[in-house]
C-alpha cells in the first residue's frame, strides 16, 4: 500500500483492511527539499512530516510500514527528465514519469520482495476489462479523476493494481476518514504542487540545479524582433504573465526555439489548433483503434476532453485531428486518449503541426 501521509492513501488503506486484505505500507523518500521552509509545509512525498504521518497511521491501524529511499532513482529519472525537457524548450509532466518509473516501477520490485500480490494507491481511477485487455477507467468523481497521470501504466501493471477510491467521491473519502476516528486527517488540505519544486516555481528550481540560459530574443510570428527575454527555458507555451514586455495588447508564448534561444509571441487566437502529433505512444488495444480511430483527447490534466480522430499511426507516433480547435498545445505534455470512460492510450506531445 503506497502511502503519502495524505487523506487519499490513508483512506485507501482503511478500506482495504476492512475488506480483509493484509497490508504492507510503504512511503517513498524521493527528494530532499532545498529549503528548510519546504519541509514545514505540505509537500507530499518530499515532506518529512508526511512520511511520519504515514508511518503513524500504519501503526494505529496495525500493519507494518517501511520508508523506501528512492532518491537516487528519482533523481536519475524524474528530475533528470524534468531538467532535460525544459532545456530543450519543452514543458514536462513529472507526475506521469514518476507514476510509471517509481510507483509502478521500483514499487513493483519492492512488492515482490515483500511477497505482496497487489499494489494499491490512493489515486482516483478504476480498472476495467474489455476485448481481453485491462484498461484504466475514469473515476466516479470526475473532478478528482487522475487517469491522465497514469496513462503510461502497462497492462501488466493494471493486472496487479487496486484503486480503492475509484468508486468514491472526495466528499465520501473525507467522511470515511472522520467516521474511522481520523477527523484531523479528514480536514487535511491537498497540495497541487510538484513535490520537488520549491514554492511551485520551476524557474527557481532550474537555477538551483545549474540550468542557466542567457537572454535571447522575443519575436513575432513573422520573425520580427519584439524585445529581450531572460532565457528560453523559463517560458512555456501559452504563458502571458511574467513576460516583462509591453506590446499594447496581450501576447502569449506560441513557440520556443531552444537551439536559437528565441521565444515567439502571438495573439491568443493564434494558439488554437486542430492538429496534434505525439510520440512515445502507448496504446492499450491498437487493433480496436485502427478499426475505429474516433476518440476523445485531453492535452492537459484540467482540460476537458474533446472529440478527435487518429489519422495516422507509425511505429512510435500518432497524429490526430480534433473536432474543434484546442488552445495551447504544449510540446512535452501528455496527450491522453479515451473511448467513453476508458483510457485507450497516450503519448508525449511533439507539436501541433504535421
Amino acid at each position: 500500500m503506497a502511502m503519502s501521509g495524505g487523506i487519499d492513501s490513508s483512506v485507501a488503506a482503511i478500506l482495504l483492511l476492512q475488506q480483509g486484505f493484509e497490508l504492507v505500507g510503504v512511503t517513498f523518500r524521493t527528494f530532499d527539499s532545498i529549503k528548510e521552509s519546504c519541509i514545514a509545509r505540505e509537500k507530499g512525498c518530499c515532506s518529512v512530516e508526511s512520511i511520519m504521518e504515514a508511518k503513524y497511521l500504519a501503526q494505529q491501524l496495525g500493519f507494518e510500514h517501511h520508508i523506501l529511499d528512492y532518491r537516487q532513482i528519482f533523481k536519475d529519472t524524474v528530475i533528470r527528465n524534468f531538467l532535460d525537457e525544459y532545456m530543450q524548450g519543452r514543458t514536462p509532466n513529472p507526475c506521469v514519469l514518476c507514476n510509471s518509473h517509481i510507483k509502478w516501477g521500483e514499487l513493483v520490485r519492492t512488492a515482490e520482495q515483500f511477497g505482496c500480490e497487489y499494489i494499491a494507491t490512493g489515486h482516483y481511477a478504476r480498472i476495467a476489462q474489455l476485448h481481453n485487455h485491462f484498461f484504466l477507467q475514469n473515476a466516479i468523481d470526475t473532478h478528482k479523476d487522475q487517469t491522465y497521470f497514469l496513462w503510461m501504466l502497462t497492462e501488466e501493471n493494471l493486472k496487479r493494481t487496486i484503486f480503492p477510491l475509484g468508486e468514491l467521491t472526495k466528499t465520501e473519502v473525507r467522511q470515511i476518514a472522520a467516521d474511522n476516528g481520523f477527523y484531523k486527517l479528514s480536514q487535511k488540505k491537498e497540495s497541487q504542487e510538484i513535490c520537488f519544486v520549491p514554492d511551485n516555481d520551476y524557474r527557481i528550481f532550474l537555477a538551483q540545479q545549474g540550468c542557466q540560459v542567457e537572454s535571447g530574443k522575443y519575436v513575432d510570428s513573422d520573425g520580427n524582433m519584439l524585445g529581450i527575454h531572460q532565457g528560453y527555458c523559463y517560458y512555456t507555451i501559452g504563458q502571458r504573465k511574467g513576460l516583462g514586455i509591453a506590446l499594447g495588447e496581450p501576447r502569449y508564448v506560441s513557440r520556443i526555439d531552444a537551439q536559437n534561444n528565441i521565444v515567439t509571441l502571438d495573439s491568443h487566437d493564434a494558439l488554437y489548433t486542430s492538429h496534434i502529433c505525439a510520440s512515445e505512444i502507448r496504446l492499450r488495444d491498437e487493433e480496436w483503434l485502427r478499426s475505429d480511430p474516433h476518440v476523445e483527447v485531453r492535452i492537459r490534466y484540467r482540460s476537458p476532453a474533446v472529440k478527435a480522430e487518429i489519422v495516422d499511426f507509425n511505429h512510435d507516433t500518432f497524429q490526430l485531428v480534433t473536432s474543434v480547435p484546442v488552445w495551447g498545445v504544449t510540446p512535452g505534455q501528455s496527450l491522453v486518449i479515451y473511448k467513453d470512460s476508458l483510457l485507450v492510450g497516450g503519448g508525449i506531445i511533439v507539436n501541433s503541426k504535421f
